[in-house]
């Protein structure tokens, strides 16, 4: 089961990203925008999802994710970390998340974190 240093170490190995304590908890951010949050105790991560992907994604597996009721205007979700797979889950998410703050010339530079091919 994935933790909070995994969330920290996997984020920290995605292109470009830095750690900033904001709120009274760990963020990480890339170009500046924030993609991924450690909130309250650390069981959970918060991170950037469309909002119709992030509705689909409750209703598939509320035992995994939620959305917080301060964060529902907003395009993000939380998966609590115990409920995850395992850390290639976590990895994926985060990447998803990374992919949606970062700026185009990162997604250029790193096609590996690109959006899977379509089938």
């Amino acid at each position: 089961m994935p933790d909070a240093a995994d969330v920290r170490r996997i984020a920290l190995s995605l292109p470009d990203t830095s750690e900033k304590t904001a709120w009274h908890m760990p963020t990480f951010r890339v170009g500046g925008k924030m993609f991924a949050t450690l909130p309250e105790d650390e069981t959970s991560v918060a991170v950037r999802c469309p909002k119709e992907e992030r509705d689909e994604l409750v209703l598939a597996e509320p035992e995994k994710f939620w959305i917080a009721g301060h964060e529902a205007q907003f395009a993000w979700i939380r998966a609590r970390l115990a409920a995850l797979e395992d850390e290639a889950e976590l990895r994926d998410i985060l990447a998803d998340s990374w992919r949606q703050a970062a700026p185009p010339r990162l997604l250029d530079d790193h096609p590996e974190l690109g959006l899977p091919p379509t089938p």
